[in-house]
């Protein structure tokens, strides 16, 4: 059906984003050039609250180490002399101390706690600024779930290595200072402990990296064995249908079966770990202790000496094992920059310079390859027996493969890429829909009022399912809109490319998953509603093309034929053939 519509055209549309600068703007380019860079990266979008970690970890190293000289003044200026006056103030410096120790704990940890969560966010807000720019090619490389995953487990592992700066810093501090002190009491205590220290990080290290290792596998098994469980129950509709329910829940069982078997080596390598753990530090602290005790009864060091060696020798496992720790989760985070790395550095598809102006108004768009043109404000139907060649002109159309196609005969390649997804929309079946209220979902911008939905809603036929749900637009929808039936996400896919009134719409199959009643009254509604405004149709609906200003017929991706529907089902036996065989079908039973 064609029709002439008085109103202007359309112009370029505004740019909706919520006034103020957004928050992925604060994100700069990350630096994909190595693992080290990456991190320094993220230490410079923190400087100050890095710095003052760092700090922290070393005012409370400090903290720690000072009860033990404080202890070995109390015995030997308090308790062995028998002065008072020294043993309070000793006791009461110790306890100042103590103090101190636990105002610094809490802040190291407070801050530590910003920086890996800071560290996190940033790289989820890099990665999804970067999927946002790269679009499709990076769904054509990694899957939503590796997305996922580096978005959720992989970014905290990142976020956590940069726990070197805190109580690593304060670690390496440690190690360093206590050997000089006690060089002061004993020299040879001193190499003891300076032998001892790796000696009991190499002790340490592979059975935590051992355990970790079973966690990282048991945590993959299990996270897999979780989306299994989803897939299933969000299918059992589905898989009842078809009677794959037995075979999936065999699948279950196997995964099931696995999980034990790797939670059974996890708690091998747990319980191995903390036994080590708690022997090594022990066995370590004994050799300080004997050589210490021996001194004292040789009479080289003092009683109290003799209590402050052991005290260092009781702090360093602490440091000790936060620098084992940190190593084992620079290790993990290592596997976890790589990935991240690998999806940062997929670049987007670079057509052109981009320096090309786009048309200050509404423009044609031209396919020399398929010779489809799309004129002004029409609303145009592409049809063709196969599905994928009109969808390829659909995606030349809209700029996202490489392509001749002309916008108001300039090249639409070399046009900004943001101009081309701001007034160029193409919609099709695949396309994602959001988790969140029905309202979040249709108006992802957030910004229109409840006049400008309504209209959008009732031309895609969605206002019946708005009165289903129980709050109405207010009613939370699954990601993907797994709660709701393939017509019904087909139909809220439309209303929201509608609503979004982009100056070109391409929609690819619009109306496939509906009955003929509901899909006559979308066509109406949708022609009423675009009038005026450039619209390209693709499938082989008859009641949608009758609608159409003009149908154009591709054989083998090329134009056959084009004009009106009546036109070609009068003069076409192939687009007959095509569109009306469904009628046919129903006309022969």
């Amino acid at each position: 059906m064609t029709g002439t519509d008085t109103r202007a055209p359309r112009s370029a549309v505004p740019d909706r984003s919520p006034p103020g600068r957004s928050p992925l703007a604060e994100v700069s380019d990350p630096d994909t050039r190595g693992p080290v860079r990456y991190l320094w990266w993220l230490t410079r979008a923190q400087p100050g609250r890095v710095a003052l970690g760092s700090f922290w970890g070393i005012v409370w190293t400090f903290s720690l180490l000072a009860p033990p000289y404080l202890i070995s003044r109390a015995v030997d200026e308090g308790l062995r002399a028998g002065d008072r006056a020294a043993l309070l103030w000793w006791t009461g410096a110790f306890t100042g101390v103590l103090v101190v120790t636990a105002i610094t704990s809490i802040m190291r940890h407070r801050t530590m706690t910003m920086v890996r969560t800071h560290a996190s966010l940033h790289t989820t807000r890099a990665l999804a600024r970067h999927a946002v720019r790269v679009g499709a090619p990076l769904s054509r490389r990694t899957s939503s779930g590796d997305l996922s995953v580096a978005q959720s487990l992989d970014a905290g592992r990142i976020g956590q290595i940069l726990t070197l700066f805190g109580p690593g810093v304060g670690s390496v501090v440690a190690c360093v200072v206590v050997p000089v002190i006690l060089w002061g009491f004993s020299p040879l205590v001193a190499l003891v402990v300076i032998v001892g220290l790796p000696l009991t990080a190499a002790v340490l290290a592979p059975f935590l990296r051992r355990m970790h290792t079973r966690q990282n596998e048991h945590r993959e098994r299990e996270g897999a064995l979780t989306t299994l469980a989803g897939d299933i129950v969000g299918g059992l509709r589905v898989l009842c249908g078809i009677g794959g329910k037995e075979r999936f829940a065999r699948r279950y069982r196997e995964g099931s079966g696995e999980l034990v078997g790797t939670g059974y080596r996890l708690g091998s390598a747990t319980s191995w770990f903390e036994e080590i753990s708690g022997c090594a530090p022990v066995v370590f602290t004994a050799v300080i202790t004997w050589v210490a005790a021996r001194l004292a009864v040789a009479g080289e060091i003092t009683v109290g000496e003799t209590v402050a060696v052991y005290g260092y020798a009781a702090v360093l496992i602490v440091p000790v094992f936060s620098l084992v720790e940190t190593a084992t989760d620079a290790s993990r985070g290592q596997v976890s920059l790589t990935r991240v790395l690998r999806l940062l550095r997929v670049e987007p598809e670079r057509f052109g310079d981009g320096s090309a102006p786009a048309p200050e108004g509404p423009g044609e768009l031209v396919d020399p390859e398929s010779g489809v043109r799309v004129p002004v404000g029409s609303m145009v139907a592409l049809v063709s027996a196969d599905p994928a060649v009109a969808a390829e002109v659909a995606d030349r159309l809209g700029g996202y493969v490489d392509s001749s196609v002309t916008w108001d005969g300039v090249p639409l390649r070399d046009v900004d890429r943001a101009v081309v997804r701001r007034r160029i929309l193409v919609s099709d079946n695949d396309a994602h829909l959001f988790a969140g209220s029905l309202r979040e979902v249709v108006d992802v911008h957030g910004d229109r009022e409840e006049a400008e939905i309504g209209p959008a809603l009732r031309t895609a036929a969605v206002t019946d399912v708005v009165e289903a749900l129980p709050n109405g637009l207010d009613s939370p929808v699954e990601a993907q809109g797994r709660d709701l039936s393939g017509g019904q996400r087909q139909r809220v896919r439309l209303a929201r490319a509608v609503l979004a009134d982009p100056e070109v719409l391409i929609l690819v199959e619009p109306t496939s998953a509906v009955d003929a009643h509901t899909e006559a009254t979308i066509a109406g509604r949708l022609w009423a509603e675009r009038r005026g405004a450039t619209t390209v149709i693709v499938g082989t609906s008859p009641l949608v093309a009758d609608r159409a200003d003009r149908v154009v017929l591709l054989v083998e991706g090329r134009v056959a034929a084009e004009g009106s529907h009546g036109e070609l089902v009068a003069d076409r036996a192939d687009y007959r053939a095509l569109v009306l065989r469904g009628a046919d079908e129903e006309d022969t039973r």
